[in-house]
């Protein structure tokens, strides 16, 4: 039985394309997702609740070498103004305008929206 040239390469391709790893997600999301429902939502756990597992989500992605996505600090920063803690608050929005300078001009709402006290 006589085998095409090209077979052999069209195996090795299909072999090393099987054995290819998935690139690495941008950024790690943990439970940031669903935190924003239920914050939304408005019948899940409190806003301190949902801070601390923000806090202790942030501490496990950075620790692993993890990004937090677009918005993590944000609504990490929104939850500090409604407990009232505006250092916290206004920490995480900056940082938030520093990783993510397209977002700006909504984070400088939220530091005025928090300098007023209409987050509270």
């Amino acid at each position: 039985m006589h085998t095409p040239r090209h077979v052999p390469a069209i195996a090795l391709l299909v072999l090393l394309t099987g054995c290819a790893q998935a690139p690495k997600p941008l950024y790690d999301w943990g439970s940031y997702p669903s935190q924003v429902y239920v914050y939304l939502k408005g019948d899940g756990s409190g806003p301190s609740t949902q801070a601390g597992e923000l806090e202790a989500d942030a501490r496990k992605i950075e620790s692993n070498g993890g990004k937090l996505p677009p918005g993590f600090r944000a609504h990490l920063g929104m939850l500090y103004q409604t407990l009232g803690q505006d250092d916290l608050a206004r920490q995480q929005l900056q940082a938030e305008k520093e990783w993510f300078p397209e977002g700006a001009h909504f984070v400088e709402f939220l530091l005025a929206k928090g300098r007023t006290g209409g987050a509270k």
